[in-house]
């Protein structure tokens, strides 16, 4: 069909729309697209936060979903994210893991507003929160052992030579493997996600854009079609929403889980 031929063309015009484009300077030395919406989130996320302190300190019970519903959120990332896997420590990494949590969380789900570009969106940004949380349980690490005590602790105890050093080496390449892992991960499942959803747009609008030339019998049933690709993108819509939380809450585990390896003595 006509519409078919189309949609590789509308799909590489969407795909090129993700490209980084400079809105002040150039992209060596300026703002892009992805810089603006990634500063408008982290204003709304300064927003919310201060309203919730001001509702939360007008009572002592907590009232109103606003107030509770981030309280919820608070909570699920004090509990599952740093309290059940740093224990003792959990207060000292709390901030740091919630913050990183928040963020990605902030802009993932600004991702899934049609024509938004938010900062998870490119992997500019999603290697620099890599590299943030790579640097923190790094020197979470070396705090504890110092730092030529941390690069002995990669070898693990009781494993007889030459194992252990081959061990070592290992472990030490996974380690710095944690940095390209986090960043990439992230970017992909949000890229993945919004070309996905953008496709099934295309598609829907390609069959309405048919339908509004004239009402016809292959009119009607291009209109069918793309009711049910409008259908298809509403359920991705939905699991891209799901997906944006879970990447929030991957990342932010990862970071806990890596800081608690940094910690322990064995």
């Amino acid at each position: 069909m006509e519409e078919f031929e189309k949609l590789p063309e509308a799909v590489n015009e969407l795909v090129d729309s993700f490209i980084a484009q400079p809105v002040a300077g150039n992209l060596n030395f300026g703002i892009t697209q992805y810089t603006v919406f990634m500063f408008a989130a982290i204003a709304i996320l300064c927003v919310v936060l201060f309203i919730f302190k001001k509702k939360q300190a007008a009572s002592i019970v907590p009232q109103g979903r606003f107030v509770n519903g981030v309280e919820y959120v608070i909570e699920f990332a004090r509990k599952d994210l740093v309290e059940d896997i740093l224990h003792s420590t959990w207060r000292q990494h709390f901030p740091f893991i919630a913050t990183v949590f928040f963020f990605i969380l902030i802009n993932n789900l600004m991702g899934v507003i049609p024509g938004m570009h938010p900062g998870t969106g490119t992997i500019g940004v999603t290697f620099a929160l890599a590299l943030i949380s790579f640097i923190y349980f790094i020197y979470v690490g070396v705090k504890k052992d110092g730092g030529w005590g941390y690069i002995k602790s990669l070898k693990p105890k009781g494993v007889p030579f030459p194992m252990d050093w081959l061990v070592w080496v290992i472990e030490l390449f996974s380690t710095f493997l944690r940095l390209i892992t986090l960043a990439v991960r992230l970017f992909c499942n949000m890229f993945a996600g919004h070309v996905v959803m953008g496709t099934f747009a295309i598609l829907a609008s390609l069959f309405i854009a048919r339908f509004a030339q004239g009402v016809t019998l292959e009119a009607f049933t291009g209109a069918g079609i793309s009711l049910l690709w409008l259908l298809v993108l509403i359920a991705i819509y939905a699991v891209e929403i799901l997906v944006a939380c879970i990447q929030a809450y991957v990342f932010s585990l990862l970071t806990a889980v890596y800081v608690q390896l940094a910690e322990e003595d064995e």
